[in-house]
C-alpha cells in the first residue's frame, strides 16, 4: 500500500489526494503492456467473469492462462483454473452421468438436476468473479487453489 509523499499516511492506490493532510499524490504509470498482446485492453474482472460463460467459458479460460498479462494475476487464474474444473463436470455431466442415469434411472432425470447445479453455480460465480471476489467452490475451488499454486 501507498503512503502519503507529504505526511506519510496510507493512501489507496488510485487516490489523486491525501484523505489526511489533502496534498496530491503522484500519478503512478500503468504497468507496460507488451506489444502486440490482445488481451492488453481487458480487465481482470472481465476476464475473470469470461471463465464462467457456460459452453464457452472454457475457451477465456484458456486464453487468459496462456496470456502473459495475466501471468502474475493470481486471482483472474484461479478464476480461470475454476471455470476450466465446472467445464469438466459439465463434461462428466453429459457423457458419464446422463447416460448411465438413463440407463439405470430413466425416470429420475438426474442428468437435469446435475446441469441446473452446475448452471446455478456458473451464473453464482460470475457475479463472484463481478465483486472482485476469489470465491471457492467445494472440490472445485480447492483443485483451482492447488493449481495457482503450482502454476
Amino acid at each position: 500500500m501507498p503512503f502519503c509523499s507529504k505526511c506519510g499516511n496510507h493512501v489507496g492506490t488510485a487516490d489523486a489526494f491525501c484523505g489526511r493532510c489533502g496534498a496530491a499524490q503522484p500519478v503512478t504509470p500503468p504497468p507496460p503492456v507488451a506489444p502486440g498482446d490482445p488481451l492488453s485492453q481487458v480487465n481482470p474482472r472481465t476476464a475473470s467473469i469470461l471463465c464462467y460463460v457456460p459452453g464457452l467459458g472454457w475457451i477465456a479460460a484458456i486464453i487468459v492462462l496462456a496470456s502473459q498479462r495475466f501471468r502474475r494475476d493470481r486471482t483472474v487464474r484461479f478464476h480461470a483454473f475454476q471455470g476450466l474444473y465446472l467445464f469438466v463436470a459439465w463434461l462428466m455431466e453429459d457423457w458419464v452421468f446422463r447416460p448411465m442415469a438413463l440407463v439405470m434411472m430413466p425416470h429420475l432425470h438426474l442428468g437435469q438436476i446435475i446441469q441446473t447445479v452446475l448452471l446455478v453455480a456458473s451464473i453464482f460465480m460470475m457475479v463472484k468473479a463481478a465483486h472482485n471476489e476469489a470465491y471457492s467452490l467445494p472440490l472445485f475451488g480447492d483443485l483451482a487453489e492447488r493449481s495457482v499454486v503450482e502454476d
